[in-house]
Order: C-alpha cells, then sequence, then structure tokens
C-alpha cells in the first residue's frame, strides 16, 4: 500500500514537513566549501549524557562497488535472518547499514504489476527480480547509492509512516545542506522530489519488527533505463539525478569525476543517516566480497524461462516506493 505523508511532529529538529512550489529551487552557493566541510568532518564530542548515548550501527561500505541484486538482497535477508534469531532468543540486536551500488537491474515489489513494465518479458533489457518489498517496479544502476538499512525498529520508533518519513528526511537533509537542492516530498506518495523530479525512491520489508530494503538515491544514474518502464508505477512524473539538477543551475563545483560527486554524496548521507536516527556509525570490514558467493542466491525471475510469469509474495508488511 502507499502511504499518505503524516502530520508533522515525528521526528525532533529539523525535519522538513515545507513542500515549497515545484518550480522553486535556491540557487547554490560555496558549494565548494560545502563538499570541503563534508569530505573533511572531523567527529565532533557528544554532548549527551551516557546514559543517552545514541545506539551503534556497523556499517558495511561498499559504496564504490557494484554488487549484483541477488547477492545483496540474499546478504540482507541473511542479516535479517540473524537479528530475528537474536529477537526470539532475547538477546540484544544492533543496526545495520549496506551502501552500494548495482549492475543494471529492474526489481519489482510484492504486487507489483506487469503493466508497468514498457517491453516484453521475453526480451528484458536487464534482468528482473520479484522482491518481498512493497511498491512497484524500479530501477537500479551504477550511479546510484543504495542504502539498506537494516534496522531493529524497537530501538527507534514502532510506527512504519515514522519510518519512512524518517528516511526521506536523510535524503532531504544531503540535498539541502550539501547541494543547496530543495527537496521536499509529495502528498500521497512516498520519496523524495526536486521540482518534478523523482530523486529517491523508497521500498521497505518488515519482518518482526526489522526493516530491510531501504533507499535508492540517483546520483550520476543514466536516466534511460527509467524510460523502459513506469517508475514507482507513477504516471506524467519524471525522474532525475543530482548530477543533472547541478548542471541546470551551471554550477561548478570543482569535481572532476562521477567518483567524486558519489563520494561526496555517501558521506553526506551517513551523516545525515547518523543524525536523524540518532545512530553512531563505525565501518565495518569486509575482508572479501567472495563471502557473497557463500550465501544461496535467488536468481532473476526474468532468467532462464522469459516465458514465466513473475511470482507474487504474500507475507510480512510492505511499504511501497
Amino acid at each position: 500500500m502507499i502511504l499518505s505523508t503524516p502530520s508533522a511532529g515525528f521526528l525532533p529538529s529539523r525535519l522538513s514537513t515545507h513542500r515549497p512550489p515545484e518550480s522553486q529551487r535556491s540557487h547554490p552557493q560555496n558549494i565548494s566549501y560545502k563538499f570541503d566541510q563534508i569530505l573533511h568532518k572531523k567527529p565532533s564530542g557528544s554532548s549527551l549524557p551516557l546514559n543517552a548515548r545514541p545506539k551503534s550501527c556497523e556499517c558495511f561500505d561498499l559504496h564504490q562497488n557494484l554488487i549484483p541484486y541477488g547477492d545483496a538482497w540474499s546478504w540482507q535477508k541473511e542479516i535479517v535472518r540473524e537479528k530475528v534469531g537474536l529477537i526470539d532468543a532475547n538477546q540484544d540486536c544492533p543496526d545495520t547499514l549496506i551502501v552500494l551500488q548495482h549492475h543494471p537491474v529492474y526489481t519489482m515489489g510484492t504486487n507489483s504489476t506487469e503493466e508497468y513494465l514498457n517491453f516484453d518479458l521475453n526480451d528484458s533489457p536487464f534482468p528482473i527480480y520479484r522482491t518481498e518489498r512493497g511498491g512497484e517496479v524500479t530501477y537500479h544502476g551504477p550511479g546510484q547509492l543504495v542504502m539498506y538499512p537494516i534496522l531493529n525498529l524497537r530501538n527507534h520508533k514502532m510506527d512504519l509512516h515514522w519510518y519512512l518519513r524518517a528516511l526521506e528526511e536523510v535524503v532531504i537533509r544531503v540535498l539541502s545542506s550539501t547541494f543547496s537542492i530543495n527537496a521536499h516530498r509529495i502528498d500521497g506518495l512516498t520519496g523524495v522530489w526536486a521540482g518534478n523530479q523523482k530523486l529517491a525512491a523508497i521500498g521497505i520489508r518488515v519482518s518482526k519488527w526489522i526493516a530491510f530494503h531501504g533507499l535508492a538515491l540517483n546520483v550520476t544514474t543514466d536516466l534511460t533505463p527509467f524510460n523502459w518502464i513506469v517508475p514507482c508505477g507513477i504516471q506524467n512524473r519524471k525522474v532525475g539525478n543530482i548530477k543533472e539538477l547541478l548542471r541546470e543551475v551551471d554550477l561548478h563545483t570543482g569535481f572532476q569525476k562521477d567518483s567524486q560527486l558519489i563520494d561526496i554524496t555517501f558521506e553526506a548521507l551517513i551523516q545525515e543517516f547518523s543524525e536523524v536516527f540518532q545512530l553512531d556509525i563505525y565501518h565495518k570490514t569486509i575482508p572479501s566480497l567472495e563471502f557473497l558467493k557463500q550465501i544461496p542466491n535467488s536468481p532473476p525471475a526474468s532468467s532462464g524461462d522469459h516465458r514465466r510469469r513473475l511470482p507474487r509474495i504474500h507475507e510480512k508488511t510492505t511499504i511501497s516506493l
């Protein structure tokens, strides 16, 4: 189901509830200084009392890696199983964050319909996965940062409306504070927009109050593959990315490569995610990506026999894009 935007008050401090006119966008100033602040930010001392310090969250940083969707999906489900086991054993269940990019792929939600595919399933341009998240079809590919927070909502707020708005808030803060892009929500839709362009899609799944899947933010993404679908089932609205928005205002940011913009956006996402969810982020190293191959993988629904219909999944709680 699609959740409408609730009233203000679900998050403290800087939560944005104002929705400016779509034609309104602030013109960035001193943006290079802001980038320098993000890239060279030093941790500040906490003034919180010991009993109010944020909880910790392990972060697997793969933001410059292209990870096959099936591997990342299986990895998420394995982590969820571990966390559910901890809860069932009445043990502490900390949070996890995975950040990465994907090889080109289309994903569909639990009850997605094929009417939003502008191609024949027998001739799909990319693999298609039907997953257990909510929402309709979307595209993942290089230049898009995907955040998979695997959070124990018991440690935060057991409210799915609040969680969706919190994920949106992370992106809104990044776009505003780092790039001076006037981002906003749209009533009745989930995601983050700049004018009429959707920059971030959100789709989640919740099992025993463990949330997984997450958000995808278009940074330098090639937008062409979105033309072959109706993204998130939303007609008559565009999809955009940060790079093109900065180009529209003739912004000279100083970065020469897409990878630099990806790095800047990643650092800002981690910072704002930490603030919104009140978490201390610590990076957890991965000795080798080979470990992903040890996790049983689900093949794409469009591989092998393209003629078979995409299966539907009926379990747990889903929230749409």
